[in-house]
Order: structure tokens, then sequence, then C-alpha cells
């Protein structure tokens, strides 16, 4: 329940304080007074967009805050807490809820709850469990199936909602194996020809049998054979200049070590200066003979047919650059992706089995979703009787005692929310064809159907605090004095907050509240006040001709009040 609604510099508003508390509270005042704001005010308590448009002009900002008297326990309080907001507890049972939104004329908003910080979703889904706001768009959207159909799941109770909730589980798995399925066939094509390009590329990759840094081996083998010749040159002139072969007189370079070394030899032990030097020849004397061994081994495994080894590494260097090229990556990229082909190879190959395995879950899937959408259909017939009759009962009593609501189910393909296409119909008059409300319905019929409709849902209890605005547009007379009772009758287990233009209709509420504007067309704290006794006659009055002091007036609005006490 909404204790207290504040309002700062929202439209016409430049600051208002409207005191709320149980029961039915009427608000009502001028044309352009800024009636509608205190339903655009509550939109944005609870998370509805922001409208930077509405904004007083000259203010950076506007800002909403409401006090809430909520159970301390419970799905309310339960997700204020989980939102890190506090609850102020009041009495055994009970608590104070602060929320409030701030919107900036940039466009910028900000959600406040329980003293916190808040993303403006947190106040949408306390909005849901906390009020229902009906307008002229709600009459509208009464117009269409879908708001027709969750007006009908609304009446048939908890345990239907939830079967539908199962439901909705259900048809999206459903859908889901569906489409995987639908998927797959459309692709086995294309990915039969993937598993026959890898077939092929595997038995080509297992006939080549390349091996990781095999291309960079071969171009080392390569530039050797294609130098051969220059190579056994240089390695023979080494060695002769190192440790001659050929038996002249040449010196090389070992002889004449052995010399120094022979010559060191003879007086090193006359001076141990020499000592170093000694074994730095000898050392020289081992490095050279080592050196001379080394490339005697090379020159003898230097091939004899170099240039038929050439042609043979030339050959496997082609094959391979041909492979790589064919699979478009180096070739160390394409072992390695060939090593994992056949895994890829067999996923492909199983698409005939998963095919089978998709097929039997969708059946049984599917079988699943047409025995609950039977239940959901059920349930739906059930609920339309006896919704029908009810709201037909109830607009007996809003002055149209003729008229009778008619649901009907029709079916349609299976969708998310059943196979059930639900149809409101109006019989306005007994031995008349029903019409649909979509099409034949007036703005004061489709006015009464809808309250008609939230006086019989309110039953569950669910929603504490219903706000309309304007529900009597388009009425007058004995049935907007009927409205009124039918919000009175709601208000025993329920807020109600009406903002009406009516006198009819205000003459039934237990808090009335007018809005009025200032000279210079603002509205201040002080504009809005609750009015009693010859204050409410006056308003009446000015509601029903014009003119607070209308004698007339303010006789027909005393009349009204005692109805309204009756």
């Amino acid at each position: 329940m909404i204790e207290e609604l504040s309002i700062r510099d929202l439209g016409v508003i430049g600051e208002a304080r409207l005191p709320l508390g149980p029961g039915f509270t009427a608000v009502t005042g001028e044309t352009g007074a800024g009636k509608t704001m205190v339903v655009t005010a509550l939109g944005l308590l609870l998370g509805e967009r922001a409208d930077p448009g509405a904004i007083r002009a000259g203010s950076p900002q506007a800002g909403v805050e409401g006090r809430w008297v909520v159970p301390d326990a419970g799905e309310v309080a339960e997700r204020v807490r989980e939102a890190g907001g506090e609850l102020d507890p009041i009495d055994a049972g009970r608590a104070e809820l602060i929320l409030a939104r701030t919107v900036s004329s940039e466009g910028r908003s900000r959600g406040v709850v329980g003293g916190r910080s808040s993303p403006v979703g947190v106040l949408a889904e306390l909005g849901e469990r906390l009020v229902v706001v009906h307008g002229q768009s709600d009459q509208l959207r009464l117009r269409s199936a879908a708001a027709q159909r969750d007006a009908l799941d609304g009446a048939a109770g908890p345990q239907h909602r939830a079967l539908l909730a199962e439901y909705g589980e259900a048809f999206r798995a459903w859908r889901a194996h569906a489409a995987e399925l639908e998927a797959l066939i459309a692709a086995r094509d294309a990915r039969a020809r993937e598993a026959e390009q890898l077939r092929e590329d595997l038995a080509e990759y297992a006939e080549l049998a390349p091996q990781p840094g095999e291309d960079e081996e071969l171009a080392a083998r390569a530039e050797r054979l294609g130098n051969l010749e220059d190579l056994r040159r240089a390695a023979t002139l080494a060695q002769e200049a190192v440790s001659a072969q050929s038996g002249d007189d040449r010196a090389d370079a070992v002889g004449l070590v052995e010399e120094a070394r022979r010559a060191i030899s003879r007086v090193a032990d006359h001076d141990p200066a020499l000592a170093p030097a000694r074994e730095a020849l000898d050392t020289i004397a081992y490095q050279l003979a080592e050196v001379s061994t080394e490339l005697s081994h090379y020159l003898g495994g230097l091939d004899v047919d170099g240039a038929r080894e050439l042609e043979a590494v030339q050959d496997r260097r082609a094959a391979l650059a041909a492979f790589a090229r064919k699979h478009g990556a180096p070739l160390d990229e394409v072992i390695a992706g060939l090593e994992n082909a056949g895994l890829r190879l067999l996923e492909l190959d199983g698409d005939d089995d998963r095919i089978e395995q998709l097929s039997a879950q969708t059946a049984t899937a599917s079988a699943r979703v047409e025995e609950l959408a039977a239940r959901v259909t059920a349930g739906r017939a059930a609920a339309a009787e006896e919704l029908a009759a009810r709201v037909s009962a109830e607009l007996a009593a809003l002055a149209m005692p003729d008229a009778r609501l008619v649901v009907e189910l029709e079916e349609q393909e299976l969708s998310a929310s059943g196979r059930d296409r639900v149809a409101f119909l109006l019989q306005p008059h007994a031995g008349s064809e029903p019409r649909p409300l979509a099409k034949g319905a007036s703005g004061g019929e489709l006015s009464r159907v809808m309250l008609a409709l939230e006086v019989v849902l309110a039953a569950s209890g669910e929603v504490p605090t219903f706000v309309f605005d304007e529900v009597d547009a388009g009425v007058g007379g004995a049935a907007a004095i009927e409205i009124g009772r039918r919000l009175a009758r709601l208000a025993e287990t329920a807020q109600v907050i009406v903002v009406t233009h009516l006198a009819q209709v205000a003459a039934f509420a237990t808090n009335h509240l007018v809005v009025v504007k200032d000279r210079d067309g603002q509205v201040t704290a002080s504009s809005v006040r609750r009015v009693d006794d010859a204050d409410r006659v006056a308003e009446m009055a000015r509601l029903l001709s014009g003119l607070p002091d209308s004698a007339t007036g303010l006789e027909h609005a005393r009349e009204l009040l005692e109805l309204s006490r009756g």
C-alpha cells in the first residue's frame, strides 16, 4: 500500500505531496492541473521508461519518491534485501519501504530502493508485485488477443500459471531439438562432401607422410648438394694446408707447428718462462690433428653421385610445397590440422546417429508439448466459463444489465503460449451477436469491461494497489455511479487510486485529493490538498457544473455523497 507520493519538477508540477493511504483515493482537479502526472510519477517509480520531455521546463531533473507499507517478509521484502535496500519496521509484520527515481534532462535515470541505488529493473520487478496501473492505453491493450489471453490466464489461478510456465519450458526445449534436427538435415549433403574431402586429404597425407620441419631440413640439404664441388674443393685445400697428403715438400700447418714445438722443447728446460709457449704448441698440434681428421672424414662423406640425390630432394620439396599450397597453410600447420582431422571425420560420420537420436528426442518433446498444451487448453476452457459468468455479473452491476462477456477459445498452431487464441466478445443485448472487443466495444464499454475484469481478478489478492487513470472516460450518468460503487468494492480488499473527472466516481472515495494550479500555472506543495466536508462538496459541484458555488451543483453534490454512503 502506498502511504505517500512526492513529486518534484515533473510536467506542470513543481512540487507536490499526495497523502494516500488505504481504501479508495480519488484525485481530481482542473484540466491541465497535473492529475495525470500522478500516474506518470507512479510509472517512473515502477520502472517504466523515463521521458526527459516530461521534466518541468527549466529544471535539470525530475524526482519522485514513494513511501510504501509492505509485509516485512515475502517476495517484496526479499527482493529489496537482495538489492541491498533496507525496510524500516513499523509494527509486527509490517515495514516501511522507500522507493525513489530521478530523471535528468539529459536522459540519465537513477533508482533508489530502500535507501540504496539500484537498477531501474529492480523497480520494475517490485512494481509487478506492488501496483497495477490502468489507463487509456490499457483499454487499447485490452483489444489485443495477447492481452485477453493474459487476462484469462490470470483468472485461471496460480496452478494454471505454473502449468503454463512448465509448458513454456517444454515448448522451448522442443523447438531447440527441432531446430537442431532441421539444421543437421539441411546440412547433411554439405557435411557429406566435407567428409569425402577429409578422406581424400587423409589418404594423401598417409601416402606423402610429411614430417614436421621436413621442408626446412630438405632446403638445407638442397643447398649443400647444389654446391658440392665448391665444398669438395674448399675442404681439400683446407686439408692440404693443415696436413699435406700429396707427399710433396710443401710446408703444411702440422709440419710447421711440429717444427716450432721441437725447437722450444730443446731449450725449455733452461728457462721456465717458455713452458706456456710449449703447452700452447702442444695444444695447437693436437687441434690441427683433429681438424685434419674431420676434414678427411668430411671429404670421405661427400656423395659421389650428388646430382641424383639433389634431384630427389628437389622432387620431395616440390611435392611438399604443392601439398601445403593445396591446403593454404604452412606445412607444419597442415600436418597439425590433419592429425586432428580424424576426430572431425568421426563427428561427420556420426551425423546419421545424431539425426536418429535427435529425431527421437524431438518426437518425445513434441508429445510432451502436446500433452501440456491440452492441459493448458482445458484450464483455460474452465477459467473462460467462470470468468465470463463473473464478469457478466459485474457488468450488470455497472449499468449494463443485458450485457454478457463471452470468452472464446480457438485452436491455432502451437506457440510459446499454447495453442489457444483467446477472444473476448461482448454481447450488449440478449439475442444480439457477440462482438469482439477489438471491433465493437466503445470506450465506455471497454472501461466497464476492464473494471469488471479487475474486480473479478482482484479476488486473488496478489497485488495490493490498483491505479486507474480516467477509467470512467466515455461514461456518465448511472453508469458512472456504478463504476464508483465497483471501485469502492474493489477498495474493500485492495488500495485503489483513481484519477477522475466525474463527481459520480469521486463521491465513493474515502480519500479525496484535489490538484489545483497556482496563478502562474505551476503546482506547488500547497496546491495538492485533501478535501473534506464543505470543501469536498464544492469540488464535487465544480466537477458537476464547472462552478464550485453553484446552488444546483452543491445540492447535487450533497445528493451524490449521501448516495455513496447508502
